[in-house]
């Protein structure tokens, strides 16, 4: 989703209502609202953020679980490409959805570091 419609956009549809995200140099971003706050009147075309997961791991009960991997942004005007890692930790909501309650990731991930 990110990739097609934009980090805000998938960042917003995934993001649990009480959710946090973490991120360097700054507090952490708690709950949706305020998420969509920060991200209001902003643009993310200038940009293009993905991520690619090498584990999973879902709690016995099904209700939780956690991701990490790689994390690529691309830069669209100058062919930048930046790369860190990530971790998510999910949760099922009522409805059946996954949204995520925490989401962090860090920077200075080399091209050797494949």
């Amino acid at each position: 989703m990110s990739v097609k419609e934009g980090r805000h956009k998938a960042f917003l549809y995934y993001i649990a209502d009480d959710g946090v995200i973490l991120r360097n140099n700054s507090y952490p971003v708690k709950s949706k609202k305020t998420l969509e706050e920060q991200f209001a009147g902003k643009s993310d075309s200038s940009f293009v953020l993905s991520w690619v997961p090498l584990y999973e791991k879902v709690s016995e009960s099904g209700d939780i679980g956690y991701t990490y991997g790689i994390r690529t942004n691309s830069t669209k005007s100058t062919g930048e490409i930046t790369k860190g890692t990530y971790v998510t930790i999910w949760q099922k909501q009522i409805d059946g959805n996954w949204k995520f309650v925490l989401h962090t990731d860090n920077q200075g991930l080399s091209e050797s570091a494949e």
